[in-house]
């Protein structure tokens, strides 16, 4: 099968949508099938190149991914002309990829990761008028009409058919996650204890929260529910990323921490490289994802798959794909997540595993039955 994977931002930009179109094209090459990328020009990457036996072809849009929407309209339409099926996914990507499809009779689905339509006040830190446009823009991908819908929750799933989707063309794939990575038998004790001796933890119990400190990562409500909890000889350590892209959102917390009073009790950290990420998972007792909104939720899973007992809300994907020793708090109430973790009295379930290859195979069960349909 000859495959083509339109993206507005792929490897080296690693993100969610990033990291599942990088696997499926892996996986797919792996299996014998051809597979192309289109996707627009970062800063420093080549127009054209080999990634894990899959063709990249990168548009230049000035290095705007609202730009690729329009600039790689013609790339798409050659592209697809010698593909068998097009897939896609939300945003900037879905109109040209649709209009290829079209133009040259080839099925076209799309992965939905989350709907944030009528939301993007509460979940970004856009200015109005950008959540307006960004809304409308939204709404205009749930206008056209894909063959095949993937979402990769029932969460997710949910809100699409909301959004007046016909239920028969959707359906549930969950992402994946790299276990070999992930195992916490790879990262020793002794990293684990000097990095809590680098960071002058201590004997301290450790709650650990991490991601970029966007709108819907909830860390204000994790900040103000540590200011009611009563854990003794805790810290609770929150590690933020991508600081330059979030600067008001990252000032605002730090303000929030200070003006309660936390500056010993929360400890900001910036954002480490992703293998040593796993060193902190290893090192902390406990994990708190404070989400108000999620499409899948790695955090979650990496966390589980660490063995971490972890306390999350009950927003979007989290409670489908939490697993092991856990709590759910209700979204975005303080109290309840201070008392969940004043009283840890945990669930326990088996866990939930979430491999590549089984996502591989389903995508590719649609995408068989979307071309000889």
């Amino acid at each position: 099968m000859r495959i083509l994977l339109v993206c507005e931002n792929y490897i080296p930009h690693i993100g969610g949508a990033e990291l599942l179109f990088k696997s499926l094209a892996k996986g797919f090459v792996e299996r014998g099938h051809k597979v192309a990328v289109l996707t627009h020009q970062l800063k420093n990457t080549r127009k054209r190149e080999m990634i894990d036996g899959a063709k990249v072809f990168r548009v230049p849009s000035f290095h705007s991914r609202y730009i690729f929407t329009f600039s790689s309209i013609f790339k798409a339409i050659s592209l697809a002309r010698r593909s068998d099926v097009i897939h896609t996914t939300t945003f900037n990507g879905a109109f040209p990829a649709w209009l290829a499809g079209r133009l040259t009779g080839k099925p076209v689905s799309i992965t939905v990761h989350e709907i944030w339509v009528g939301k993007w006040r509460q979940i970004t830190n856009f200015g109005w008028l950008n959540c307006i446009i960004h809304d409308f823009l939204e709404r205009m991908v749930y206008l056209l009409s894909f063959d095949k819908y993937i979402c990769v929750s029932e969460a997710t799933k949910k809100d699409l058919i909301r959004r007046g989707i016909n239920e028969s063309k959707v359906k549930t794939i969950y992402n994946g996650l790299d276990y070999d990575f992930w195992d916490e038998k790879k990262v020793s004790k002794k990293e684990a204890e000097e990095l809590r001796k680098e960071l002058g933890l201590g004997n301290k119990l450790v709650y650990f929260s991490w991601g970029r400190p966007g709108e819907s990562k909830g860390f204000e409500y994790l900040i103000k529910a540590v200011s009611l909890a009563k854990v003794p000889n805790a810290v609770f350590l929150l590690m933020l990323s991508s600081i330059d892209k979030y600067k008001k959102k990252y000032n605002k917390l730090i303000r929030l921490r200070n003006k309660l009073g936390l500056k010993e009790k929360i400890k900001i950290i910036n954002s480490v490289p992703h293998q040593q990420l796993k060193v902190f998972l290893k090192m902390a007792d406990f994990v708190i994802v404070p989400s108000t909104s999620e499409g899948f939720g790695y955090t979650t899973v990496e966390a589980v798959a660490m063995k971490k007992p972890v306390i999350i809300s009950s927003a979007g994907s989290l409670p489908e794909v939490v697993s092991g020793r856990h709590l759910i708090f209700r979204n975005k109430d303080v109290k309840d997540l201070a008392e969940k973790i004043n009283n840890k009295d945990w669930i326990n379930t088996p866990i939930k595993k979430f491999e590549w290859d089984e996502c591989v195979e389903r995508y590719f069960s649609v995408w068989t039955k979307t071309s000889l349909s």
